[in-house]
């Protein structure tokens, strides 16, 4: 089996389970809210909040690890509404063991799926290392000469030769002192 024909297998079922399972995730929801007096519509908001705010959080959960930020609050929040939608799944079972199991697979499924998919992140080259070390931009760099020294100082000096036009480069903007992106390596460039 090729690469891509295992990838095109693997979306196919990957798009058969969430689809399944979020309808059977949306549904338990939407019929809990309903049977508790919700109107109609507001069952289907509720479901869609509680499925959706799911993935929501697994992916800035994902943003904020990629960045090096806080994720606890992000983390409390995705067990919560997971715990939420897996409580709507059991709520509509049958009051028994089994019946609460097989209720709470579409949920599990569901959450199993995104968890596997956002945990599947793509894989970065590491980033080269600097030549030479990093320039301090604050410090003036000191002046050298590179006029050779003459090996016979009795030699006449030759004819004046007119330098090149000047060719100038283009502008390079620096960040404000202090910030360093952290996706950028902290080599802005090298002077040679």
């Amino acid at each position: 089996m090729t690469e891509r024909t295992e990838t095109a297998v693997r979306l196919v079922i990957l798009l058969a389970i969430g689809t399944m399972a979020g309808a059977a995730a949306f549904t338990h929801v939407h019929d809990l809210s309903v049977a508790h007096g919700q109107p109609d519509w507001i069952g289907w908001a509720n479901a869609v909040a509680v499925e959706l705010m799911a993935i929501y959080l697994g992916l800035e959960l994902r943003a904020r690890r990629r960045v090096c930020r806080p994720v606890g609050l992000v983390a409390s929040l995705l067990v919560g509404f997971a715990l939420l939608s897996l409580a709507a799944q059991v709520a509509e079972a049958e009051p028994s063991v089994w019946g609460w199991t097989v209720a709470a697979v579409p949920s599990l499924a569901f959450l199993a799926l995104v968890k596997v998919v956002l945990s599947n992140a793509p894989a970065l080259p590491p980033a080269p290392e600097p030549d030479q070390p990093p320039v301090d931009w604050d410090e003036t760099p000191e002046q050298t000469t590179t006029d050779p020294e003459p090996e016979h100082p009795a030699d006449p000096v030759p004819p004046a030769v007119p330098a090149p036009a000047a060719v100038s480069a283009p502008a390079v903007i620096l960040p404000p002192r202090g910030v360093v992106q952290s996706n950028r390596p902290h080599v802005v460039g090298i002077i040679r």
